[in-house]
């Protein structure tokens, strides 16, 4: 069932919250995707792709970068630490925010964590050098109202830098997730006004994550909620690999 606004929320506090408890689904997916024990992640960005996100945000010290659904904050803080930029983090989950500045604590990092939409983040306008989100679009529940958001945060020449899946063939959509089914990077950020915009495959990425599925889809979870929940998502995963494709797309504020 298609859950939206508070109940998302509460469904993504209890995710998060359980991830908290179970470190064995972050050593698999730490693993598959080659990242430090110290970056939590909730997405599939590998450390390889890291370095082609980093590269493509365009960031000087300084800066301030908006990672949007920051989830624990792992990615931002490392492009962070990468660039010299500011970091703001933005998520709709209490317990993703509130796990994300603890990481930060952690690791002796200055960020700023909070509690938002990818429509309404409550950030000035134009007060962002460049703005991420990984993975995180097609959660959003009017996706115009993101890629509107996005640009108006963004100041004249920022980057934008999204990850995310979309449809291999938009004529065979039946049985895709339906969050996915009306992913278009490139006509949702060519409508909220921005340039530049490039949308590029990066089939390189999606081996990590196939072997990474499949351990998942193959444990035994036991009780572990977070550990159900990897296993589901695996096993989801697994049956519609072939019919999305991974893609990476930029673009500038005018």
């Amino acid at each position: 069932m298609k859950r939206s606004g508070p109940e998302l929320a509460q469904y993504f506090d209890d995710w998060y919250a359980g991830m908290a408890r179970s470190p064995v689904k972050d050593e698999i997916q730490q693993r598959h995707l080659g990242l430090p024990p110290s970056l939590l992640s909730t997405s599939l960005l590998s450390w390889a792709g890291i370095a082609e996100v980093t590269e493509a945000l365009r960031l000087a010290p300084g800066g301030l970068l908006v990672d949007l659904a920051c989830g624990r904050g792992g990615y931002g803080l490392e492009i962070a630490a990468r660039t010299g930029a500011r970091l703001t983090g933005v998520d709709f989950s209490a317990e993703a925010v509130r796990q994300a500045a603890e990481l930060a604590r952690r690791l002796g990092r200055t960020a700023d964590f909070r509690v938002g939409d990818l429509a309404a983040t409550g950030l000035e306008t134009g007060a962002a050098s460049a703005v991420l989100c990984v993975d995180a679009i097609q959660f959003a529940p009017t996706p115009a109202g993101a890629y509107a958001e996005l640009r108006r945060i963004l100041a004249p020449g920022g980057r934008v830098v999204l990850t995310c899946w979309e449809p291999a063939d938009r004529d065979a959509v039946e049985g895709l997730p339906e969050r996915l089914l009306g992913v278009d990077l490139a006509a949702g950020l060519t409508a909220a006004g921005l340039a530049e915009v490039e949308v590029s495959e990066r089939a390189d990425w999606r081996g990590a994550e196939r072997s990474m599925w499949e351990e998942a889809a193959a444990l035994d979870p036991g009780e572990d909620p977070a550990l159900r929940s990897f296993h589901d998502e695996g096993v989801r995963s697994l049956a519609t690999f072939g019919r999305l494709r991974r893609v990476l797309a930029t673009a500038t504020a005018p």
